[in-house]
């Protein structure tokens, strides 16, 4: 018998291919995990941005390799990019697209280096799926990793149709509420602003429309990190038929949360020691201090840090904030009121750069979580119960800040972040609501916190929904490469699925108070 072909699972290389970026690459490795634990050899291609990149931070690999000696890294030799910058001046994330596609040179000479009967399959990012032409002519299956939430991958799975219909941009529908299937109403200048123009008009609202269509077409599946009772509206929509007319999706797998806390959460974080700011958290009451931090690319002008440390100091309540400046070096004095850390420095800690986001909000201690709303940020959020106060900054985050609100009820919006500046009055009462005792919308948000928390743990327990989406996952790539097809989708009769979708918010059972 040929070795090869009855080479054992364990034996078996899954290839994940994230998009560049410390916020695609740190769920991918969480991903990457979640193979290893079924017995797959894993190997994680690089490509690195072009460089000085404003969209996407430079990762870390030697660190995140170092802290998962598991995982075969690989990063791609640099493919000449010099010629794309030339002419007129293009967007900075058009040109990442472009490098990235122009990577699948050398992404195809490293698939050919693993023996075809070994490599199990390519597993690309939601902005490598350029990546899909190299699979197809290798006859690799290829999968999708998704590393938003469903309800994104619902709406730009519908926006070429929703663009095709229009002889302009949506720029112009300003506020005008947007309806997608399986996903709650919201403005369409929540959109990504990429897709507020029209890709016939625009080159990089036509790449953008491009590169996540490929999401869903020419792919085997989608892996979704998030799990299914969060979402089930926009998940059961990308299982019907009316989601996208005349086109059959691929299964879409619910298989999170995938989440750091681990070593990955950020490529800035020192190897082992346990950052000052987790002592401070120790001697402060349980659910007592609310934690500011908008992620790694998240900053604010110094007139916006100095209303949000009014608020705080008005507030009364304890806090933890994580400061990045737009300019490196700046002396605390520029954006914080005279006088402020000697007041607050009894209840209150200002952390510059960087804190360990999913330890301190893993700590008993921490209440409530104000976020920029980015998706990895959100599922921590969750898994962990902390309730949010959003205040979305660029990309997606302006329609998750909707989600996490309107659908999935675990959270506030802070007023003024569609205007780019909320005043301190607004920081004082959105804390206050959160976490007083006495504020039943801020009892109802964190009770159902502290319901998601639950269905997240179960989602990913022996026999729970991520756990079985992800076994039938297995079970599908397994058919597919014996050339019979399961006869039903991810987790669930098919037909169940695909009746009526609209859209209908999830509920869930609050305790007595």
């Amino acid at each position: 018998m040929d070795k090869e072909a009855a080479m054992p699972m364990a034996q078996q290389t899954v290839v994940l291919y994230p998009s560049p970026g410390v916020g695609h690459v740190v769920p991918m490795v969480q991903l990457a995990k979640v193979f290893l634990r079924h017995g797959f050899d894993v190997a994680m291609v690089i490509a690195e941005p072009p460089a000085g990149s404003p969209d996407f931070r430079i990762v870390d690999i030697d660190r995140v390799a170092a802290s998962n000696p598991g995982i075969n890294f690989h990063v791609l030799p640099p493919v000449p990019d010099a010629d794309l910058a030339t002419g007129p001046a293009k967007p900075p994330f058009l040109l990442t697209l472009q490098v990235l596609e122009r990577y699948n040179g050398e992404l195809e000479r490293f698939l050919r280096s693993i023996p075809r009967r070994r490599l199990h399959s390519l597993v690309t990012g939601m902005f490598s799926t350029y990546a899909a032409d190299v699979a197809a002519r290798l006859g690799v299956p290829v999968y999708a990793f998704f590393a938003s939430a469903a309800a994104t991958l619902a709406v730009v799975t519908q926006m070429p149709a929703l663009l095709a219909g229009r002889r302009a941009g949506l720029k112009e529908l300003g506020d005008t509420p947007l309806e997608f299937l399986g996903v709650p109403p919201f403005p369409a200048s929540h959109l990504v602003g990429e897709l507020l123009e029209h890709p016939e008009e625009d080159a990089l609202c036509k790449a953008m429309v491009d590169v996540w269509r490929r999401n869903t077409d020419g792919t085997s599946g989608v892996l979704v990190n998030t799990f299914e009772s969060l979402e089930s509206p926009a998940v059961q929509a990308l299982r019907d038929p009316r989601c996208v007319p005349g086109r059959v999706l691929p299964p879409i797998y619910c298989v999170g949360p995938l989440v750091g806390g681990d070593g990955t959460s950020s490529p800035d974080q020192g190897r082992g020691e346990r950052h000052g700011c987790l002592a401070w958290l120790d001697a402060q009451p349980e659910s007592s201090v609310v934690f500011l931090c908008f992620g790694s690319r998240g900053t604010h002008p110094p007139e916006q840090l100095l209303e949000i440390a009014v608020g705080l100091d008005r507030s009364g309540q304890r806090f933890l904030w994580a400061v990045r400046t737009p300019a490196a070096g700046t002396d605390d004095s520029a954006f914080l009121p005279e006088g402020f850390l000697e007041r607050t420095k009894d209840r209150g800690l200002v952390v510059r750069s960087w804190a360990p986001q999913v330890e301190v909000l893993r700590h008993p201690s921490t209440g409530a979580f104000v976020t920029h709303c980015g998706w990895n940020s959100t599922l921590e959020a969750i898994s962990l119960g902390v309730p949010m106060l959003c205040w979305p900054l660029y990309a997606e985050q302006l329609m998750n800040k909707v989600f996490i609100t309107e659908d999935m009820g675990v959270g506030v919006g802070m007023d003024g972040y569609r205007a780019g500046f909320v005043k301190a009055e607004e920081v004082e009462a959105k804390v206050r609501l959160v976490m007083e005792s006495e504020s039943e919308e801020g009892w109802v948000i964190r009770a159902r916190a502290a319901a998601r928390k639950k269905e997240a743990a179960a989602a990913l327990e022996d026999g729970g929904s991520s756990r079985t989406s992800f076994a039938s996952y297995t079970e599908y790539t397994a058919s597919c490469s014996k050339g019979t097809l399961p006869n039903y989708q991810c987790c669930g009769d098919l037909q169940r699925l695909r009746r009526g979708c609209s859209y209908r918010s999830p509920t869930i059972t609050l305790p007595t108070r």
